[in-house]
């Protein structure tokens, strides 16, 4: 800059009219040919249009193109000035195609615009734009488009004056030639700087692309480690899992344990209080034999109860003693009818149907009434005493619709008890079966009642399924496996013999408060006993008992079950029939 104002560029129009036309136009384009600052350049062609027309002010502006993403596509700006105060600066910084000035007038028609007095132009009279021209000093202007080689229009020059004026022919000759060059200049810089903004853009990109490959090494990298521990972490999870598990299973059977305890504990305590008074009353009172007779029965029958529950929970957690036996379903169910019908009550109709005949299972039979009967007084109870309860039997073949069971595939004898009473609601069917949850009022069940026909039929390898839907009934469907009808034998029935009268008994008993009492029991009705605590001391006496034993009161455990009974010392007709005896005086005496 300091070279072009030493230049005859910028000295005074009257210098520069000693000075041929081809000379200042040599000058000009030796100074713009030589710089390379943009900057500077700008300042050197606005420097060239003010020293060819003798004007007091010049500018150059740039056309930003349509569509900028600054939101100033279409607007003209300055690049470059000479002699315009700061406030014309400002305001002139952006200009909007609807302006009004010389450069605007070119703008809209695409060339040379000249207002040799802009007092005397009436469209400006009165507008912001000529109180602009006023403050900055400027009373005319003409404005030559830069155009490319290709026509497009890429900015101005323009030239103002503080006095009326009208440049030359002379003057706008040589501005022409000026403006030729000015453009090619802004069109070459402007080509460079979309390259460079190009270069700049492709550096980034491939600068991105460099990121991306390293992060996808790393991701690679990761993803190697990961499949390396992967089998660890899958064991570590699992083992954490199975751990969670645990411990909800373990939590599951605190409180099912809780439950039941509680449960257990209300009902002997009330058993026990009816015994207890009994006891006491007999002890310490003077009775008559009626009124003895009367608390002896009441002892009586509130054990059978308190045996009868212990059954039951027995049953559901399938340690119930059990003595399987084939029976054909039907006969049962027969044979136990009646007694059915006076349980459910007179409102209540009961269909039994079989489909298929003979059905033969191989299950505890006293156990199978009580599971039978259990479901009918459910379904008695949940249509209040009164509907029609249908009982059908017949066989299933096939993979059971249940979960859960070892080998779900087989033969089945199906035993179907439906009610036409009020249903199970859905979020209650999967709590039915545990024990003492009732739906009924308080005083109308225990909730051992389909806890027992579950633990039976599980204890026995089958399965139990529940259809239900408020308002319109339940069926209740037991599935126990199917057998061959048994082969017809007399057996030990049509042996010939009576109750062991008299003999030794051998008593295998590990809870020395129940051995003792059997023992002194036997005594007090005419045996001579001998008592075992375990199954090896039961062994040692009947290897090295002098003198015969004539019968074995034990009892057993295997397999997670409860077997008791009595047994024969050694093979012979008054054992087996002193089993038989006991079995039928005393079945569920022993655990």
């Amino acid at each position: 800059m300091t070279d072009l104002l030493r230049s005859p560029l910028s000295a005074p129009a009257e210098e520069n009219a000693d000075l041929s036309d081809i000379d200042l136009l040599q000058r000009i384009s030796v100074e713009l040919i030589a710089e390379h600052d943009l900057v500077e350049l700008y300042g050197k062609i606005v420097d060239a249009a003010v020293a060819i027309t003798g004007s007091q002010f010049g500018t150059m502006q740039l056309l930003c193109p349509y569509g900028d993403p600054s939101g100033n596509g279409g607007k003209l700006q300055l690049l470059c000035h000479r002699g315009l105060p700061e406030e014309a600066i400002t305001f002139w910084q952006w200009v909007s195609p609807s302006a009004l000035s010389s450069c605007t007038m070119a703008l809209r028609f695409g060339q040379r615009a000249i207002i040799p007095d802009f007092e005397e132009w009436s469209e400006i009279a009165g507008t912001d734009d000529l109180m602009a021209f006023r403050r900055a000093g400027i009373r005319s202007a003409q404005t030559t488009p830069l155009l490319s080689r290709s026509g497009t229009l890429l900015g101005m020059i323009s030239t103002h004056w503080t006095k009326p004026h009208r440049p030359s022919e002379r003057d706008l000759r040589l501005l022409d030639i000026l403006a030729r060059q000015a453009a090619d200049l802004l069109e070459r810089t402007i080509a460079e700087e979309a390259l460079r903004a190009r270069e700049a853009e492709l550096r980034d990109t491939c600068a991105a692309l460099r990121a991306a490959e390293q992060q996808q090494d790393q991701v690679q990298i990761a993803l190697r480690q990961l499949n390396e521990t992967l089998e660890e972490r899958v064991e570590a999870r699992t083992r954490e899992l199975a751990e969670s598990e645990s411990q909800l299973r373990h939590m599951q059977k605190m409180d099912a344990i809780g439950q039941l305890t509680g449960g257990v504990a209300h009902d002997f305590n009330n058993l026990l209080t009816i015994i207890r008074s009994s006891a006491d009353l007999l002890s310490r009172r003077e009775l008559t034999p009626e009124k003895r007779q009367k608390y002896v029965k009441a002892i009586s029958d509130t054990a059978d109860r308190a045996a009868k529950l212990t059954g039951q929970l027995l049953a559901f957690a399938r340690r119930q003693a059990l003595t399987p036996e084939v029976f054909e379903v039907g006969d049962k169910i027969g044979a136990i009818s009646d007694m059915l019908r006076t349980v459910v009550g007179s409102r209540v109709s009961v269909d039994v149907t079989s489909l298929r005949s003979p059905c033969f299972v191989e299950v505890d039979a006293s156990q199978f009434e009580t599971a039978f009967v259990n479901m009918a007084v459910n379904a008695r109870d949940a249509m209040n005493g009164e509907g029609r309860l249908v009982v059908e039997i017949d066989t299933f073949d096939g993979v059971l619709p249940m979960q859960g069971m070892t080998d779900p595939r087989g033969s089945f004898v199906r035993i179907s008890v439906t009610d036409e009473g009020s249903g199970i609601a859905l979020d209650q069917i999967d709590s039915i079966f545990e024990p003492f949850f009732t739906t009924k009022a308080v005083g109308k069940g225990t909730g051992l009642g389909l806890s027992q026909v579950y633990g039976f039929t599980k204890q026995s390898g089958g399965e139990i399924e529940v259809r239900s839907m408020l308002g319109q009934g339940s069926t209740f469907i037991m599935y126990l496996p199917q057998v061959e009808a048994p082969a017809s034998s007399q057996g030990d029935d049509a042996e010939q013999g009576s109750w062991l009268a008299e003999g030794r008994i051998l008593i295998v008993e590990d809870n020395e408060q129940v051995g003792e009492f059997a023992s002194d029991l036997l005594r007090d009705l005419g045996y001579e006993t001998l008592v075992a605590n375990d199954a090896a001391s039961a062994i040692a006496i009947l290897e090295t008992a002098s003198e015969r034993i004539d019968a074995v009161f034990f009892r057993c455990r295997d397999a997670g079950h409860r077997r008791g009974g009595v047994g024969a010392a050694r093979p012979g007709p008054v054992a087996r029939r002193y089993r038989r005896a006991h079995q039928r005086v005393q079945p569920r005496s022993c655990q």
